[in-house]
């Protein structure tokens, strides 16, 4: 089987995606991914071929900042590889309104890979579930607009959505989390199922992890670190006030990985060291706990070497990961009201022996699955049961000879 990778190029999305290409190309299968040039490396170190996202069309196409504007011309890209490619099936992340579209008209199955927790709304149950941030009702109803919104642009407006019962799951909506994290007697959609956690990520180059090691040797051991994974702020306020009012003379010192955040501003004096690296594994190993916004990536990362959490979210799947994290009490929610200082959040984190049990246990249970072994499983099921005759369809006629 040929099967077209195509996730957004951002690490939270590829990685995962890379894992389960892994077990698939190991299992026989031929697999190649499409990504913006920028990943082109990371995708080598993973040992697939990578067709570069310009090449096809999409710039831009496949960066999670410009993931809603950008619907038309993901369908677009996509539809171009898979082509050269003759894909006969193509694995996808949440939120890929252009491959979803894709798969459709190339008559294909499409395997969607989502975040740790499910993002719309529940098949039943859930009552009770607070709102943080937006509603699930809110959130579906805005996606499906954009998907529709997507497809009139593609000029697919007048053709039927394959799954019209829900068109944002693909063939197979795969969760990276575990069933703790939705809320209690929620029933999730049919075609909705975890997977675990789906963890790949680079080698740090020669001695770039030394590196940092040895600073923070020479910093001294007295103080426990934190590793601080910044996400996007949607609007919502920059950490790095708190930050530097947190880590200058404080408890603790920091490793803060930059991550998909602008403008960095550690102080002079605040015991911060700033990073931007492709992989997390090493930092997270060193600290003690873990601050984060609330992103599915540090936080399973966190959770698999059993730190806890303190998150701070802003928007998109944030506030609803952050309050799943502290439903199962391996988080605390920063409420960023004045009254609550950030150094003193953080000592409550760490002296939490609950916490830390909780975080263990979740942990292990998640380092228990295969989920590259499970991903390649499904995928393997949803070819074979979408498999059809393909000298009538569009996908047969327009793939090169």
């Amino acid at each position: 089987m040929k099967i077209l990778l195509c996730p957004l190029s951002d690490g939270g999305y590829l990685y995962p995606a890379l894992a389960a290409g892994r077990e698939l190309r190991r299992r026989g299968h031929h697999v190649s991914v499409l990504a913006r040039s920028s990943a082109g490396p990371v995708v080598a170190e993973a040992g697939l071929p990578c067709a570069v996202a310009e090449d096809f069309g999409g710039h831009r196409a496949f960066s999670a900042t410009w993931w809603g504007k950008t619907g038309a011309a993901q369908y677009r890209a996509i539809l171009r590889a898979a082509r050269a490619a003759q894909a006969d099936l193509l694995v996808t992340s949440v939120l890929c309104n252009g491959a979803l579209l894709a798969a459709e008209v190339l008559d294909v199955p499409v395997v969607v890979i989502g975040l740790s927790v499910h993002l719309w709304d529940y098949r039943s149950g859930g009552d009770g579930e607070p709102h943080l941030g937006r509603t699930r009702e809110s959130r579906t109803r805005d996606s499906l607009d954009l998907h529709a919104a997507t497809r009139e642009e593609a000029g697919l407006a007048g053709r039927a959505p394959r799954w019209e019962d829900d068109p944002l799951l693909g063939d197979a909506l795969l969760l990276r989390g575990d069933p703790e994290l939705e809320h209690p007697g929620a029933e999730l959609p049919r075609r909705v199922g975890y997977v675990g956690p789906l963890a790949w990520e680079p080698v740090p180059e020669r001695g770039e992890w030394e590196a940092i090691e040895d600073h923070l040797e020479r910093a001294g051991t007295a103080k426990p670190v934190v590793y601080v994974h910044l996400g996007r702020f949607f609007g919502g306020r920059t950490l790095w006030p708190r930050l530097n009012e947190a880590f200058t003379r404080g408890p603790f010192r920091a490793v803060v990985e930059q991550g998909r955040s602008t403008d960095p501003a550690p102080a002079p004096e605040a015991d911060i060291l700033l990073v931007r690296k492709p992989w997390m594994g090493p930092l997270v190993d060193a600290a003690d706990l873990v601050l984060a916004n609330g992103t599915s990536a540090p936080v399973l990362s966190a959770l698999l070497r059993g730190r806890p959490l303190a998150l701070s979210p802003n928007g998109s799947e944030q506030p609803l990961l952050t309050g799943a994290c502290v439903r199962a009490g391996v988080a605390v929610r920063d409420p960023k009201t004045p009254s609550v200082d950030l150094s003193a959040l953080l000592e409550s984190v760490s002296r939490d022996e609950g916490l830390r049990t909780r975080a263990r246990a979740l942990g292990d249970r998640l380092a228990a699955v295969d989920g590259a072994a499970r991903a390649a499983d499904i995928v393997e099921r949803v070819a074979q049961a979408s498999a059809t005759p393909k000298e009538n369809h569009e996908y047969a006629i327009s793939r090169p000879r």
